[in-house]
This record gives structure tokens, sequence and C-alpha cells, in this order.
């Protein structure tokens, strides 16, 4: 039985296809936003509303790094 964390995961892997999932790469700004945050935390520390953006952009990374490794998986096996 899957979890609802790996239903998530599954669910968003078949959400597009899995060359859209595989090829998805955060804006320019999402990712300048998300390298400045760890900085900040490195350096000066953030601020609790600055942490928990930071915890959520983890949260989601992870989710999607999963997704897109489910969804090499399937386009290694020839799924679409």
């Amino acid at each position: 039985m899957q979890s609802a964390y790996d239903e998530a995961i599954e669910f968003i892997s078949r959400g597009m296809t899995a060359d859209e999932l595989v090829a998805f790469r955060p804006s320019a700004a999402s990712s300048e936003r998300y390298e400045w945050l760890i900085r900040k935390e490195k350096t000066d520390g953030l601020l609790p509303e600055e942490k928990a953006e930071l915890d959520r952009v983890m949260e989601v990374e992870r989710v999607l790094s999963l997704a897109k490794a489910r969804a090499c998986a399937r386009l290694n096996r020839g799924e679409a």
C-alpha cells in the first residue's frame, strides 16, 4: 500500500508528460530567492517567516525530485 506522500508524488508525476516533468526547472527568480535564503541561513540566520519559506521550498524540491525520478524510470521502461 502506498503512503499518501507516495500517492502525491505519483499524481504529480502523471499530471503532465514524463518528458515535461523531467524538463521542468524553476524560474530564475525562484532559484535566486532559494539560493539567497540558503546563503542567509548560513551567514545571518533567518527570520521565522523566511525559515518557513525555505522549509516549504525544500519540501517541494524533494517532492519534485522524487516525481522526476519516477518519471525517468517510466521513460526508461518505455512508458509515456
